[in-house]
């Protein structure tokens, strides 16, 4: 009889339990719904901010292209304004050297004339003064051919002072046209690293926006597990916290047999226990097996709650055999008490008091009542368990 109300007290903690597994599981998936649903949220707020940055990235892109070309614009400006200007100063310093050539060309010939008329009008006057003083003349006439040889070295020096400016002016020509000839090369360099400068942007530009992409994606990832953990982890700081305050409490209350022995031996032979490790042992194949396995480690758990459970369960069934025997108990006594007064109602009882043969006068109905009122229960492992004095 024990063994039967054991096993039914094992198959229905054994429901609870599974009623229990259900409830955690149908809680861990309205928490996944709920994870879902945030995680929805997050992607949807995630797609909003990348469309706002992606078109301010490429209202961005759009102004530097504007702005390049009007960088581009404004370079080919200034390249024609340049070119403009060194053409208008090299025809400037072209004209103002030809000036400046022709007159000191007229300048040499006046100078170079009004001496050589002087110099004929002094040779005529010599010629006429000859007669007069030739030696006076004379001395003129070397003095004259002295002066005819500085004005022979300064025709030479202002030849030479021509030619120099000639060759000045080839110079400046040909520096003119290098010049020229290195603009040309260095625009050609420009527009080339122009076009090598837009390139690198290009392509840092498409670096950029991946990069940027694979941080957006990381940093939502990231988000959504940190929350996930921080959710899980104060879930499970409840639980543990709400474990070791019912395990202080259920610690006050453990008599000190359970402090010397918490856990009862098992029931089962040596045989049952082998096939019961080899069970546990294999790799379960269903689901609700395989989450089983994870809450191996709470065996011990199991066995003391489930033990609670038996003894809350003996207790009760206690309390109602006891509470059943009061009740008899208090029928006896208030017959006691009604056989003990004399009135016309007591008289038409049957009074217990009168025996025949020490026999009661009880009637028979409510003999067989009180002689089949069960004993007190005790728990399946053979202890009494404490329980509340019955109160008459």
């Amino acid at each position: 009889m024990d063994v039967e109300e054991a096993e039914a007290q094992h198959a229905r903690a054994l429901g609870s339990h599974l009623r229990n597994v259900d409830r955690l599981l149908q809680l861990q998936r309205s928490r996944l719904a709920c994870l879902e649903e945030g995680f929805h949220a997050q992607l949807q707020v995630l797609k909003a901010e990348f469309e706002t940055e992606r078109r301010a990235i490429l209202e961005q892109h759009e102004d530097e292209i504007r702005y390049l070309q009007d960088v581009v614009l404004a370079l080919e400006q200034n390249y024609a304004r340049d070119d403009h200007e060194a053409t208008t100063n090299f025809q400037s310093a072209r004209d103002d050297i030809k000036s400046k050539s022709l007159q000191e060309k007229q300048y040499s010939r006046l100078q170079l004339g009004g001496k050589m008329e002087g110099l004929w009008e002094q040779f005529h006057a010599a010629i006429q003064s000859y007669t007069e003083a030739t030696e006076h003349w004379k001395i003129t006439f070397e003095g004259l051919k002295q002066k005819d040889a500085k004005s022979c070295r300064e025709i030479e020096m202002q030849a030479k002072k021509l030619q120099k400016l000639q060759d000045l002016v080839a110079a400046t020509r040909a520096r003119l046209a290098a010049r020229l000839r290195e603009n040309e090369e260095q625009n050609r360099h420009a527009r080339e690293e122009k076009e090598a400068a837009l390139g690198q942007l290009q392509e840092l530009k498409s670096q950029m926006n991946q990069a940027w992409a694979k941080v957006h994606g990381s940093l939502a990832r990231l988000t959504a597990q940190s929350e996930a953990t921080l959710k899980a982890v104060a879930q499970a700081v409840g639980k543990a916290e709400r474990i070791l305050r019912l395990a202080e409490m259920g610690r006050r209350l453990e008599t000190e047999a359970e402090k010397v022995l918490p856990f009862y031996l098992s029931s089962l032979a040596e045989g049952e226990l082998f096939d019961a490790d080899r069970v546990l042992k294999e790799k379960p194949a269903e689901p609700l097996a395989q989450a089983l396995q994870d809450y191996v480690g709470l065996e011990r758990f199991w066995q003391r709650f489930n033990k609670v459970r038996l003894e809350e369960r003996a207790l009760a069934q206690q309390l109602a055999a006891v509470s059943r025997k009061n009740q008899q108990l208090r029928g006896l006594l208030q017959q006691y008490l009604e056989g003990l007064s004399v009135s016309p109602e007591v008289l038409s009882r049957p009074n217990p008091l009168l025996a025949v043969k020490h026999k009661s006068r009880v009637p028979r109905a409510c003999a067989r009542r009180h002689q089949g009122a069960a004993p007190p229960l005790q728990p399946p492992w053979g202890r009494r368990l404490p329980g509340p004095h019955p109160q008459l």
